[in-house]
């Protein structure tokens, strides 16, 4: 698939949650691979944060990223809007410290995408593929977010509070495409007896019963109730029952669950790329919502590329024999069993390393070892294999090396592993020569790396 961004750019206005102040935020698109980065348009030089895990500095009532002295708040929503539109770059301009809260929910953003469209980019989207259970828990709170392999991104969320009102919830979101009707309408909620010390943190200025879930579930008189009312700057109440005492009523029975699994999508974009796994989040919050997003953010900081997911029980794109009518290499130089996956601009390979290769009693016959040169050449057979895969008829072409940089080994590759190979087009088909990067995976790890440059030649 395609990054996509926004097909036009779109603006909300609104107060903050935190400052109360009136605040406007401009949604722009933006080019292949920028990622999601938002804009201070009030300060000298209108400074630009990346919106990723490790810029993160504050979770206390919503996400806060920061770039030296410079930072946003209140940005979970909007992201949340927008990973699950499937957008990928997108630039925020924002007049304030903080994102509008709205009406507490991202249902206006969700609307003011679907008004702008989306458009396809050049460049491949960038997965995330949970190949196996990932886990961060916090034991003192009881949270949790556990990741499982799937084919597509789902999530799961329980809730759980010590109130009357406000015991267990459950939600859950199965298909990106529901996002809009069935999660991005729900309200972030508050209890009234977090009011008091909140509004003395300076965290909900902004705050009212129009834009959150109020729950009152702990008995207070009512000249506590006036003098709550009092310094948020609302309208008395009188409120004689435990239960919902916000403008309007709930959305869902379950809206407060409904909007934790939002804030859990909005803090899962701050890896940075869309995630293939099922979700299953206990007591989210912010916290533990980014601290998992920062453990994948070390992960892919550690291995710039993602190991391809290997099926060896799919049927291959081309076997052994089909490789044959595209490559002229024979026994004992082809070095490509299969091909696992072509895409528009890449491809995937796989070699099986046996300890009847041919060069092993040679390299090195007290520990075989496969040479790092014929590393270097599987991948260029493999990327062979893209440049002719894209051409009428193929077999009367071949493949030459004009140029290798940037080699890299970096973990020896032994009889019975299985070599996986990635290669990508670095610029486009020019005049029959091809950059191009290639990695060696053995599991997870990459063994080597280089780029390089090929020729297409007609045959004689």
């Amino acid at each position: 698939m395609k990054q996509i961004t926004l097909k036009d750019s779109f603006s909300v206005n609104g107060k903050g949650l935190h400052t109360g102040m009136v605040i406007n935020a401009e949604f722009l698109p933006a080019p292949d691979n920028h990622g999601y980065k938002v804009q201070r348009t009030d300060i000298e030089g209108e400074p630009v944060i990346d919106a990723v895990a490790e810029n993160v500095v504050s979770t206390e009532r919503g996400t806060v990223i920061s770039r030296g002295e410079v930072s946003v708040s209140t940005i979970e929503h909007a992201l949340a809007a927008l990973y699950a539109a499937g957008i990928d770059n997108v630039l925020i301009r924002v007049n304030g410290p903080e994102i509008p809260i709205l009406d507490g929910s991202a249902r206006e953003f969700c609307d003011k995408i679907a008004e702008v469209g989306t458009v396809e980019q050049n460049d491949e989207k960038d997965y995330y593929i949970v190949k196996q259970k990932i886990e961060v828990r916090d034991e003192q709170t009881g949270a949790s977010i556990v990741v499982l392999p799937d084919k597509d991104f789902s999530v799961d969320v329980m809730i759980q509070f010590d109130s009357p009102v406000l015991p267990n919830q459950f939600a859950s979101l199965d298909s990106m495409t529901d996002f809009g009707t069935e999660i991005g309408s729900s309200r972030t909620f508050v209890f009234v007896r977090e009011i008091e010390p909140l509004v003395k943190a300076n965290l909900i200025k902004g705050g009212d019963l129009d834009n959150a879930v109020v729950i009152y579930d702990k008995e207070m008189d009512q000249e506590q109730l006036d003098a709550l009312a009092d310094m948020m700057g609302v309208d008395h109440k009188e409120v004689s029952e435990f239960g919902y005492i916000q403008a309007t009523p709930l959305r869902w029975a379950n809206e407060p669950a409904r909007h934790k699994l939002m804030d859990v999508m909005g803090d899962l974009a701050l890896i940075g790329r869309p995630l293939k796994g099922k979700v299953i989040a206990t007591r989210p919050g912010h916290t533990i919502n980014t601290a998992f997003s920062k453990k994948i953010r070390k992960e892919l900081k550690r291995q710039d590329v993602q190991a391809p997911l290997y099926d060896p029980n799919k049927k291959p794109v081309l076997d052994n024999n089909q490789i044959r009518q595209f490559l002229p290499h024979r026994y004992p130089f082809l070095l490509v069993d299969k091909i696992i996956e072509v895409g528009e601009n890449y491809i995937v390979g796989v070699k099986n390393i046996t300890a009847n290769e041919p060069f092993f009693p040679g390299h090195f016959p007290q520990e075989p070892v496969l040479p790092g040169v014929l590393q270097i050449e599987a991948m260029a057979q493999t990327g062979g294999l893209l440049v002719l895969n894209g051409l009428d008829e193929p077999e009367r072409y071949s493949t030459y090396f004009m140029k290798i940089d940037n080699v890299k080994f970096r973990n020896k590759v032994v009889p019975g592993d299985t070599l996986i190979f990635h290669v990508s087009f670095m610029t486009e088909l020019r005049r029959g020569c091809a950059m191009m990067k290639g990695y060696a995976f053995v599991g997870e790890k990459i063994v080597s790396e280089c780029e390089f440059m090929a020729q297409i030649i007609k045959n004689k």
